[in-house]
C-alpha cells in the first residue's frame, strides 16, 4: 500500500506519473522506426492487437487500445484503405463485422515488431534479465487488476 498523501506527493514515486511518463517518452522514442513505414505508432498498435487476437471487432479492439469508438474506426478505415486489414461479415451473425489482418498487413505487422523489440532491447540493455522479468510481472499484476476493477 502507498503512504501518499496530498501534502507528501511525488511524481517521482507516484505509479501514475511514472508509467504515464514512461509511455509518452517511449513513444516520442519509437517515432523514428514508424517514420519510414506505412502505418503510425497507433495503427500497428491495432495490427498487433489483431494479430495476438485482442480485438477481433472494432468494439473489441476501441475498448482494447482504450481509444473512443470513432477514433478507431478512422484507424480502421485508414488501414483497410491501404490493404493492410480487411473487414467481413460473421456468418453467424450478419450484425457482427470480422478484423483480420492482410497478408500485406502481417509483413509490416512483424517488420515493425522486430523493430519495436530492438528499441526495448537497447532501452533495457542495462538491466539484467531478472530485473526485466520482474518488471514485466509487476506490469501483468498491475495490468490484471486494473483491468477487474474497469
Amino acid at each position: 500500500m502507498t503512504s501518499n498523501t496530498p501534502d507528501s506527493f511525488d511524481p517521482e514515486r507516484s505509479v501514475g506519473y511514472l508509467t504515464k511518463r514512461v509511455f509518452q517518452l517511449a513513444r516520442i522514442g519509437m517515432e523514428p522506426i514508424f517514420a519510414d513505414e506505412e502505418v503510425t505508432h497507433v495503427q500497428w498498435s491495432a495490427m498487433m492487437a489483431l494479430h495476438h487476437g485482442l480485438g477481433g471487432t472494432a468494439a473489441e479492439l476501441s475498448r482494447h487500445l482504450c481509444h473512443d469508438t470513432g477514433a478507431t474506426t478512422r484507424i480502421l478505415d485508414t488501414l483497410e484503405e491501404r490493404g493492410l486489414i480487411e473487414r467481413s461479415r460473421s456468418t453467424t451473425d450478419r450484425r457482427v463485422v470480422r478484423l483480420s489482418l492482410t497478408d500485406r498487413g502481417r509483413v509490416i505487422t512483424d517488420r515493425c515488431k522486430v523493430k519495436v523489440l530492438a528499441h526495448w532491447d537497447e532501452w533495457l540493455a542495462d538491466w539484467s534479465g531478472e530485473d526485466v522479468a520482474r518488471f514485466v510481472g509487476y506490469l501483468v499484476r498491475l495490468r490484471n487488476k486494473l483491468e477487474t476493477v474497469a
